[in-house]
């Protein structure tokens, strides 16, 4: 074999060397970022579902310190007992939605915003800081089920979930809220 022969088969070998650590390099880098991907989607998919949990667990403490503050409902705790409940779940909430805030989209946050403004609405309602008809209470939950609906969607989106959630659909069945008093008020003669 020649030196011409020879220099061409190294520099074949050093090709080929160089395109096989190349290669693999890519490969290692894009596995790297597809592990971190997913490990951020499963954090992300661990906030969100722990922000929409304790935003529903604030909404439910509000709706029974309503209801007892308007002698819709009997319980044995006390009134004061079912407002430290609903402190104690809505600095909890805080501590989620912190969370959602680190960790989401543009998009998300913006949701969570919304959801966040519907939940202290209704948390002033139930306090009695602010005075409103059952009527404007339960627009009130209409309104923070649209906006965690809206909260869904765009941590849908942001995860990547395929598919449609109706929303809209999902909201107009109807609120776990207690009728009207004077609907179930019987008529007199």
């Amino acid at each position: 074999m020649d030196t011409a022969a020879q220099l061409v088969t190294i520099a074949a070998v050093v090709l080929g060397a160089l395109t096989t650590y190349a290669t693999n390099a890519l490969m290692e880098r894009s596995r790297r970022r597809d592990g971190l991907r997913v490990r951020w989607d499963e954090k992300k998919l661990d906030a969100y579902a722990e922000y929409v949990g304790q935003v529903r667990t604030t909404l439910h403490a509000a709706i029974m310190l309503y209801e007892v503050r308007e002698d819709l409902r009997r319980m044995p705790r006390a009134e004061h007992e079912l407002l430290m409940d609903l402190t104690d779940a809505g600095g909890t909430q805080a501590m989620t939605f912190e969370r959602v805030m680190l960790l989401a989209g543009a998009d998300v946050i913006e949701a969570a915003h919304a959801v966040q403004e519907a939940a202290a609405a209704i948390g002033w309602h139930a306090r009695g800081l602010v005075e409103g008809t059952l009527e404007e209470w339960r627009a009130l939950h209409t309104s923070a089920f649209k906006a965690i609906n809206r909260f869904h969607e765009a941590a849908r989106a942001d995860l990547g979930v395929g598919g449609r959630f109706e929303g809209d659909q999902h909201t107009a069945r109807g609120l776990l809220l207690p009728g009207s008093r004077t609907a179930e008020a019987p008529a007199e003669s």
